[in-house]
């Protein structure tokens, strides 16, 4: 199958799983994973503005990784500083969007600033749309968007999406995760409910575009049919 005969999907989701074991098999300190992750996002990134993908929305930090060890989210949240510190000239020159989806007030002040502003100043292009999943949960996008209901409002499956982070965001066609694991460990629960799984054994530092590619062939072969039957 050639790359231009891939059937893209017109957003990817992705669990970015298997820094720390990265970097535990090679003897070094998980920090060490993380950055060698960040590699592969700007990779995945690139591959996936150039293939046309619409939408790219990937899990950086979820609110359960604040039980990690203090020394290991101080640098999570100063790696997640430096990159967005660093990445504008790039989203600008590859005409991408960049937009967060979690619980942004309760980051520090520097991360704060650094999505602020890069929403901010990518607002207007129209390429990819890189979407980062920050000190996110999906039942706390849930309960959040419950919140945000009020009493007169009629509440069906197609409205209830106006409520949630960012309502603009079409439901993912495909949900990538490495590393692994065999679960979805509260992400995007509602808008997974159609979208296909794939899992792989490979580290997320290990994950280049060659594996992406890998992915959307076997995403290719798949027939969505959302609950109808063909004939």
């Amino acid at each position: 199958m050639r790359e231009k005969d891939f059937k893209v999907p017109k957003h990817i989701a992705v669990i970015m799983d298997g820094n720390g074991r990265w970097a535990r098999k090679r003897m070094m300190p998980r920090i060490y994973g993380h950055r060698e992750g960040v590699k592969r996002v700007k990779e995945i990134v690139r591959a996936c503005g150039e293939m046309g993908v619409e939408y790219l929305t990937l899990f950086t930090f979820s609110r359960e990784n604040w039980k990690r060890p203090e020394k290991e989210v101080k640098e999570l949240m100063q790696l997640l500083s430096k990159l967005l510190r660093e990445e504008e000239k790039e989203l600008m020159e590859n005409n991408v969007r960049f937009k967060m989806i979690g619980r942004l007030e309760e980051l520090p002040l520097d991360v704060v600033s650094g999505v602020k502003h890069l929403e901010d100043v990518t607002s207007h292009n129209t390429g990819l749309t890189l979407v980062l999943a920050i000190n996110y949960g999906g039942r706390a996008e849930i309960i959040d968007a419950v919140k945000k209901i009020k009493k007169k409002d009629e509440v069906t499956e197609e409205n209830f999406k106006k409520f949630l982070y960012f309502p603009e965001l079409p439901e993912p066609d495909l949900l990538i995760r490495t590393g692994g694991e065999l679960r979805i460990s509260n992400f995007l629960l509602w808008e997974i409910a159609y979208t296909e799984l794939y899992f792989t054994k490979t580290l997320w530092p290990d994950f280049t575009k060659k594996e992406l590619i890998k992915a959307i062939k076997d995403y290719s072969k798949r027939e969505r049919r959302f609950g109808s039957v063909n004939e």
